[in-house]
């Protein structure tokens, strides 16, 4: 199979069929082999109808059994894609199919691991632009990774970094960031056309930028401190603990010293600093406790020893 190409959808019966037939006219003019995976996420308007009215040798439908969301789509799609190059977009008929081709090729020619889509001209309102914009810098500064559009629904993949990542939560958004992390580092960008939505609404809120920026920081920690939980929690508890008990050490021996002079001296007790301090060694042993069991559930997690061979050589 040359081909996937997975398009999570939710409430698009309308687009449905002009999608089908978009993919179909780009793909028969390049000659290639290919299957559209459609991932209903739960659709309650009669999109799995059309589905399975639509179902053939190249249209398959995958369907949930209520909404959880595009990553979870997008993953269950991931898993039953047989295509050497794997291209995602979104139902909404905002995507436009002719960019197939290129992508295709930057993929199978370039040798990029993946491609992603850069709507430089958005068909959206101020709303949806300008929280974008900084969503996409907030996440540029926080990966290290340069592109302009995280968010875009149109990619193109290796088929081997589809079946090397999984996708979770709300976690979509930062699939380069996955990848990347995975070693799949020739990342390119491609800038795509944008057409106005004809059917229906969008259906996401602003509340998917706050979603977006919590799961940015969990990406985060989890890639940088998944598999060494201690470096991360050890290190802070040391720090408070730490810097509790050097506290704590002024207070004595400048308590020692007045006594020495002879000088009148608060007690310890009365002192600010001496709360400050015991709470920052209570929590800096409680960070460097949390850290050690973090490590043991790491250590006896069922995926420790979960890693990608690239190549083999005398075996």
């Amino acid at each position: 199979m040359d081909l996937s190409i997975i398009v999570p959808l939710y409430n698009e019966q309308e687009s449905i069929p002009l999608l089908i037939e978009g993919i179909r006219s780009v793909c028969e003019r390049m000659g290639v082999s290919y299957e559209v995976l459609l991932v209903d996420d739960g659709s309650n308007d009669g999109s799995w109808a059309v589905i399975q009215g639509s179902a053939n040798e190249h249209v398959k439908g995958i369907r949930f059994g209520r909404n959880y969301g595009k990553s979870p789509a997008l993953n269950e799609g991931f898993r039953n894609a047989q295509g050497a190059v794997v291209v995602t977009m979104d139902a909404d008929l905002q995507d436009d199919p002719e960019e197939i081709p290129e992508l295709y090729r930057m993929i199978r020619q370039d040798g990029r691991d993946l491609v992603s889509g850069w709507k430089k001209e958005r068909h959206d309102p101020l709303s949806k632009t300008i929280p974008t914009k900084l969503f996409n810098w907030a996440t540029r500064l926080v990966t290290g990774i340069r592109l302009h559009d995280f968010n875009c629904g149109l990619k193109a993949y290796d088929g081997r970094v589809v079946k090397a990542i999984e996708v979770y939560g709300e976690m979509h958004r930062y699939i380069p960031y996955i990848a990347f992390k995975e070693g799949f580092r020739n990342i390119g960008e491609k800038v795509v056309r944008h057409h106005p939505r004809r059917f229906g609404r969008t259906k996401f809120g602003l509340d998917r930028f706050m979603n977006g920026f919590l799961d940015l920081m969990t990406i985060y920690f989890v890639h940088r401190f998944g598999r060494k939980p201690m470096h991360f929690f050890g290190s802070l508890g040391t720090v408070m603990f730490l810097f509790g008990a050097i506290a704590t050490t002024w207070l004595v021996v400048d308590k020692v010293y007045h006594l020495y002079r002879h000088v009148p001296a608060r007690l310890v007790s009365d002192q600010a600093l001496f709360y400050v301090a015991l709470a920052a060694m209570i929590i800096g042993v409680q960070l460097f406790t949390a850290g050690f069991v973090a490590q043991l559930v790491e250590r006896n997690g069922p995926d420790r020893d979960r890693y990608r061979i690239v190549d083999r050589v005398g075996l």
